[in-house]
């Protein structure tokens, strides 16, 4: 009998589920709106119907574990998800407990980023690497590291949050609270923020209404080479080098995994963040490390979890 976990990206938006075997094949996927309760029941009320679905569909499968990886702090120890803004009816909720009581089947929750990490270490472009940094360019910016093999959580549960390292001291003010953090520097949202800040609005001839352009439109433009639009996507690579020159001295990681839609901008920021990484940072931790793309897309994340429902310690086993 084939062993699998079924594995949930549990997102404010949707709810991908994936059945997943010791190798990391996806062998079925389930996809629906995120069920939205004052409590988490209806979550569970999903993975109990995606199991269901799951056994009738593969042909002598055992699920040995569900794993989700949560938008949230995590207390991995508990099972419990800390803080969860996106999804703040969860906060609080004991999932890991409320799983194991209704299928009987074990349980295990995991941040999202980090769980990206563990997936791009496992499976993607990290591999083969024991000590590695994962950042997520999406609406903000996540993060997740790899230290000697172990995924790095910190006391609390909080590491990784590599989006809120400040950047410009009384910079523009970020959603957690504080100002100047990378988040509003390099994530989509502060491509387009930038974009409107230095003119692009000025340019209805090339990008239309400002009100109604996008990230897209700026990265579209950027490539056709508007001067504007490039500018942008230099300031995007410069301030997060300033955060990864950082963490390159603190860290000293063997290659820099850097994924999420916001990243599809490459090839316009990366020379300007490869530069201030190797101006910010020691010579030869700068030089060791690499950047590259991250290969697994949106599986990234149901493929860490899954490894880590399979019972795995987080060490790479390339």
């Amino acid at each position: 009998m084939k062993k699998i976990v079924l594995a949930a990206d549990l997102g404010g938006t949707n709810l991908r589920l994936a059945a997943v075997d010791r190798e990391g094949n996806i062998l079925h996927r389930i996809k629906e709106a995120t069920p939205r309760a004052e409590n988490g029941s209806k979550i569970v009320e999903v993975f109990v119907r995606a199991a269901q679905e799951c056994t009738d569909i593969l042909d002598d499968v055992e699920i040995v574990a569900i794993a989700s990886a949560v938008p949230s702090t995590v207390d991995v120890t508990r099972g419990v998800l800390v803080n969860t803004p996106n999804l703040p009816e969860l906060e609080g909720f004991e999932i890991v407990k409320a799983v194991e009581d209704r299928l009987g089947i074990t349980a295990v929750l995991e941040n999202d980023a980090n769980a990206a990490a563990i997936g791009e270490n496992w499976m993607g472009a990290s591999r083969g690497y024991d000590n590695s940094i994962m950042v997520t360019l999406g609406t903000g910016v996540g993060g997740g590291m790899i230290l000697n093999g172990e995924i790095y959580r910190g006391v609390d549960g909080t590491a990784g949050e590599i989006g809120h390292i400040c950047v410009v001291p009384e910079g523009a003010v970020c959603g957690c609270g504080s100002r100047g953090c990378v988040e509003q520097y390099a994530s989509a949202s502060a491509v387009l923020r930038m974009a409107r800040e230095i003119g692009i609005e000025n340019r209805s001839e090339l990008f239309g209404d400002a009100s109604s352009f996008t990230s897209e439109d700026v990265y579209r433009h950027g490539v056709s080479g508007d001067p504007i639009a490039v500018e942008v996507f230099r300031r995007q690579g410069y301030y997060l080098g300033i955060a990864l020159a950082g963490l390159v001295n603190v860290l000293n990681p063997e290659v820099i995994v850097l994924g999420g839609g916001a990243a599809a901008g490459w090839n316009l920021f990366i020379e300007s963040l490869r530069t201030q990484i190797d101006f910010g940072a020691y010579p030869k931790p700068a030089l060791r490390a690499k950047l590259v793309r991250a290969k697994l897309g949106d599986d990234a994340g149901i493929l860490g979890v899954s490894y880590l429902g399979f019972g795995n310690t987080q060490r790479n086993n390339s």
